[in-house]
């Protein structure tokens, strides 16, 4: 076996018990990589942004806040369109991709700039606590805007995360908010958020939170499709460390923020379940750090001006000791990236009804590692992007147009992938065709590329700097309607639905060399995309104690390998993407009580490219249950609540070989003055 990790390359062989096919999982995925620290399942009553021109859901505000024990990753399972890879352990990896496009197709912003990792492409969301987030939104294709930073324009689908902005009530100068929360698998973990306001214009934040578990529970083990063992999951615990400040500012048509962040975190990785082997001891360090500000102001009614700047590092520590576990290879590497970015985007108003943009960033990134013929390479990238809108009474358009250039520079004495330009376009429109009635007819196309990363290129004996990069095309048609309903128990009812089509071309894969142990990276693939979101949302009211939210979501998908006629996998659809998923929940609001359910169902699907009754994966559902009470103590507010997770203590899993924990509970107490 030949092991790497997070932040590099890890290559796994594993076999599961019962089944005689054995599997590779690629770069602690990644292909699709995002980690969340918390296994437990979240509530979740997402919005739509009627407004925007593109496909668009968010969870915001009051109904984000009810997810407060929970990472981002764990929340955006409830988006349509969104697939999630679950490793298990609470130390397990997690990971999600929009539209089957893969996670190195989606980019994560964090207020407004983008969150980097030029050595594997992924960005691990449990690092963000929900309990500093004002907003969570998912964006297929880009966000409907043309006054932003060029790179936002760079990505398949997006992910924005608004972290809160202080507001006080009059007379308020500072407010605190204290939260909690314990339960199964020995978690502690409290947090705190501190606002104080310095003047008029000028407010600060501070947010702090540690989280430790163990990461131990029991699961049933198959073999041959039966539960017939008991174990327990172990080398799961994660030991976390968040702190985040930020100062904002208001101007005369427009605003200022500056935000300093940092997570350190140590934690154990459960592994996968092969060959009754229930126990892992590799064991990982992170420590990530960032500063950044942005500013932006209306200098007229036709010119406006946004600035972004960012310095990034990151720290990583990877132990594999076979003195603790003899089936581990040794593997003791170390990890340091740095990036530094600058945005300048402009936008000018040439009518009432025709805005135009120009945006210009650069992007440097540098890799050192202590790995045996390591070419510490260093990225330049510069993008450039051009984008038009017309805003008519019930007609929208939109136009862009993206350059990139990137040039790579490694040691004196290696070779350097060749520089890269590329120009990719975008156009959107969406239209209301009766004045009166809410309802919209949209469409978008976009194509898009990514880089391959620096493990892509450069990691050793793996990379291959011929690699060329991957692009996508996406189609999408769809329509939203909405309609309030004044003095009737059913208030609002929501309504979107989308078809799309997306391709993926010159997809990066790792391939298996004349030894066992080495791999190379290859551009194989063609990856044809065909599926439907549907959502559906509809808020209720009796008098004035008794409210109800509910949500539907519903995807099919039907992404096919398309690579090779000869393969006998030709046409197949591709691992882990089911045909058939969705999601529904409900919260109910009575008086001081809240109560909310949850449930998610993952159709059947296939481990592998091969569509064959070995590599047969099958459907998987959970449901979850919340109740909480607030009462008002001294000058604040104490909220209290108790989750049941997988309340039918379902025994399944979302990856074969990593089990997933069972029935699971958390206590909360929340208190805001």
């Amino acid at each position: 076996m030949f092991r790497q990790t997070s932040g590099s390359v890890c290559l796994l062989f594993v076999c599961c018990v019962g089944q005689s096919i054995c599997f590779p999982l690629y770069a602690r995925m990644q292909a699709d990589s995002l980690r969340g620290q918390q296994l437990d399942e979240v509530v979740v009553t997402a919005s739509f942004v009627r407004k925007e021109v593109i496909p668009v859901q968010q969870l915001s505000g009051d109904r984000l806040q009810r997810l407060g024990s929970h990472s981002v990753a764990d929340a955006i399972r409830y988006f349509s369109g969104v697939q999630i890879k679950d490793y298990g352990g609470v130390g397990g990896l997690k990971t999600v991709n929009i539209r089957s496009m893969g996670t190195n197709h989606v980019g994560v912003f964090y207020d407004g700039i983008e969150l980097g990792n030029a050595q594997n492409g992924t960005v691990d969301l449990g690092r963000f606590s929900l309990d500093n987030m004002e907003a969570v939104t998912l964006y297929n294709g880009q966000k409907s805007a043309i006054f932003q930073p060029a790179k936002d324009f760079g990505s398949a689908g997006s992910v924005y995360l608004q972290s809160r902005v202080p507001k006080f009530a009059d007379g308020k100068r500072q407010q605190v908010k204290a939260t909690f929360k314990t339960g199964s698998f020995g978690v502690v973990n409290p947090a705190v958020v501190w606002d104080r306001k310095l003047s008029d214009k000028v407010s600060a934040s501070l947010s702090g939170e540690y989280m430790y578990t163990t990461g131990r529970y029991r699961f049933t083990y198959r073999v041959d499709e039966s539960y017939d063992t008991t174990a327990v999951r172990r080398n799961g615990d994660v030991n976390a460390f968040r702190l985040e400040s930020g100062l904002f500012g208001s101007l005369r048509g427009g605003y200022w923020r500056a935000k300093g962040y940092c997570y350190r975190s140590a934690r154990g990785y459960p592994g996968a379940v092969v060959k009754n082997k229930f126990s892992h001891e590799d064991r990982q360090w992170d420590t990530n750090v960032f500063v950044q500000g942005s500013y932006k102001k209306d200098f007229s009614e036709k010119y406006a001006l946004l600035v972004n700047g960012k310095y990034a590092y990151d720290y990583l520590h990877y132990l594999a000791d076979p003195k603790r576990d003899e089936a581990l290879m040794y593997v003791n590497n170390h990890y340091h990236q740095q990036e530094v970015y600058a945005s300048v985007a402009n936008r000018y108003t040439l009518s009432s009804v025709w805005n135009v943009s120009l945006a210009a960033d650069y992007q440097f990134n540098l890799l050192n590692a202590d790995l045996t013929d390591f070419v510490y390479p260093r990225r330049h990238t510069w993008l450039l992007a051009v984008a038009t809108s017309f805003h008519f009474d019930r007609l929208k358009m939109q136009a862009s147009l993206l350059g990139t250039f990137v040039h790579d520079r490694v040691r004196s004495d290696a070779d350097a992938a060749g520089d890269k330009m590329e120009w990719t376009p975008t156009a959107i429109a969406s239209w209301k065709p009766f004045p009166k009635v809410d309802f919209n007819l949209r469409a978008f196309y976009k194509r898009i590329f990514r880089m391959p990363t620096l493990n892509d290129l450069y990691y050793t004996f793996i990379g291959n700097i011929g690699l060329k990069p991957e692009y996508t095309d996406q189609y999408n048609v769809g329509m939203t309607y909405a309609k309030d309903f004044a003095g009737r128990w059913l208030r609002k009812i929501e309504f979107q639905v989308d078809a799309y089509y997306n391709e993926v071309e010159n997809k990066i894969v790792a391939m298996p060399t004349s030894n066992f142990f080495r791999w190379t990276m290859v551009n194989l693939g063609k990856v044809e995309i065909r599926g439907a979101d549907i959502a559906l949302q509809a808020d209720w009211s009796v008098g004035n104690s008794l409210s109800m939210a509910c949500r539907l979501n519903y995807t099919y998908q039907q992404a096919q390998d398309y690579t090779d006629p000869a393969d006998t996998y030709y046409g197949n659809q591709i691992p882990y993407i089911p045909w058939h998923s969705g999601s529904a929940t409900l919260n109910l609001n009575w008086r001081l009580w809240e109560a909310n359910y949850s449930f998610i169902y993952t159709g059947e699907r296939y481990s592998s490219r091969a569509n064959i009754p070995v590599n047969y994966v099958l459907p998987w559902y959970t449901s979850d249950f919340s109740v909480a009470r607030s009462v008002s103590i001294g000058k604040g507010k104490l909220k209290a609540t108790l989750e049941v997770n997988n309340l039918f203590n379902q025994q399944y899993e979302v990856v074969i070989c990593y089990p997933m924990p069972g029935i699971n509970f958390k206590g909360i107490i929340q208190y805001i003055f």
